[in-house]
């Protein structure tokens, strides 16, 4: 990884998307210590806890929650955005043709999202306000200084302004930098959290909570977890396939052997960053409506709130369950078997022992259930594992409660950068990554 990014850096070209990639991070970073006019963020500071929804939405934000700032949401609506149009685009029939007219129907959809985005963000932001500003959260004090509507008016505009400027510096970064955007986001939000981590358990080692034995055992665990992750992003089933000879002219055509590559973990890291989203979203409504979601509440709903907090075991299995159904989801939408058949034989491609047609859609089909199977259950189960170890099987994991998902998503989007970085290399002609 290192050396790819040293050849990329060696041409001009590349170093300035590298340098454009890492000034957009920067001014992520930068404006997750602007404060939001309104909010305590001292007493807000000691409210987001470890183990609760604030938590979760403090570390998909990069810590801007905590620091009450205008990234305090982070980009969890555009994420929501972006799963409810992708539904559409599944169930409603003019979606799905815009899909198909190309890069204009894309703009479209991508247009849409945005909308979405905006719309999602002042509900979230409303929500957000709504929680805060009500005395019984905190105590008999209120974490907005002087409520009304004034000041719900300049907290909901900031916070959506921040979402949409969050969501403009990921496209930005998708368009003219390295990698994909959102991820990118997402990934210097978390990795920003490491220090906090640190000092986690440091404390946890200092208060007896965490012995040294325990501690190396765990960074042992995660650095043979890393491997892991490195090892099932790579691997892939290949199925062969064979193209026919054919006389164009005077020259013939075909005759190759060829395959197509399947990734084991081919939704990479999109079903971890939806699955966080989806969890996150219940208790932006259940704000609205006064809901605690602190779990100290009493009642149906404030009981139901407290199962999306990993403190709970119901949240283990709602992550385990969330993430096997967007994996599936995800790699439904990019791969078509039937798609991929039609095109083989098209082009006299065929499966060896299998015939052209329906058999080889349900051919691909079938393996393609049983790589995500796979590839879905390594996932959720890494994800999950520190959450249950966090739940009182090993004293002293409260630091580690959603290293899981995290480390997921750090490995995972520095994979794809590099493999970015790569293709760009190739596309110039330059072989050094390869010696």
């Amino acid at each position: 990884m290192f050396s790819t990014i040293r050849n990329a850096w060696a041409i001009p070209d590349l170093r300035k998307k590298l340098l454009y990639t890492i000034g957009l991070l920067i001014v992520f970073r930068l404006g997750s210590y602007i404060p939001v006019p309104g909010f305590d963020y001292n007493l807000l500071g000691s409210w987001v806890g470890e183990g609760t929804l604030l938590s979760l939405l403090d570390t998909m934000s990069g810590g801007a929650l905590n620091n009450a700032t205008i990234f305090a949401m982070g980009i969890a609506p555009y994420i929501n955005a972006s799963i409810i149009m992708q539904l559409l685009t599944v169930a409603v029939p003019a979606f799905e043709r815009m899909q198909r007219e190309g890069e204009e129907g894309r703009k479209k959809l991508a247009q849409y999202q945005r909308y979405g985005t905006v719309l999602l963000a002042i509900v979230q932001a409303f929500g957000l306000y709504t929680l805060l500003s009500r005395p019984g959260f905190a105590g008999d004090v209120s974490l907005v200084a002087n409520p009304g509507w004034q000041s719900m008016l300049i907290i909901v505009i900031s916070l959506t302004a921040g979402t949409a400027f969050l969501m403009w510096l990921g496209e930005q970064i998708t368009e003219k930098g390295i990698g994909n955007g959102i991820s990118l986001i997402i990934f210097a939000g978390i990795v920003s959290q490491v220090p906090n981590m640190f000092m986690g358990t440091v404390h946890n080692l200092r208060d007896g909570n965490l012995s040294y034995p325990l501690l190396i055992g765990i960074l042992a665990v995660g650095l043979a977890v890393i491997g892991l992750i490195v090892m099932m992003n790579e691997a892939e089933r290949r199925i062969p396939v064979q193209y026919a000879k054919r006389v164009v002219g005077r020259k013939m055509y075909g005759g190759q052997s060829t395959h197509i590559p399947i990734k084991v973990a081919s939704a990479g890291v999109i079903p971890i960053i939806f699955a966080m989203s989806i969890i996150m979203f219940p208790a932006t409504i259940a704000a609205m409506f006064g809901v605690p979601i602190d779990g100290t509440g009493t009642g149906f709903w404030p009981m139901v709130l407290s199962w999306l907090t990993p403190q709970h075991w119901a949240y283990a299995v709602l992550v385990f369950l969330l993430i096997i159904f967007f994996t599936y989801f995800y790699t439904a939408i990019q791969f078509n078997p039937v798609e991929m058949s039609n095109n083989m034989k098209k082009n006299g491609g065929f499966i060896p022992g299998i015939r052209p047609g329906r058999p080889t859609a349900e051919y691909i089909q079938r393996v393609l259930g049983k790589i995500t199977m796979a590839g879905a259950i390594f996932i959720a189960f890494i994800a999950v594992f520190p959450i249950v170890m966090g739940l009182g099987f090993i004293d002293g994991m409260g630091a580690f409660a959603i290293g899981g998902a995290g480390l997921l998503i750090v490995v995972g989007v520095a994979l794809e950068t590099v493999r970015q970085l790569e293709s760009q290399m190739l596309m110039r002609h330059y072989k050094g990554f390869l010696e």
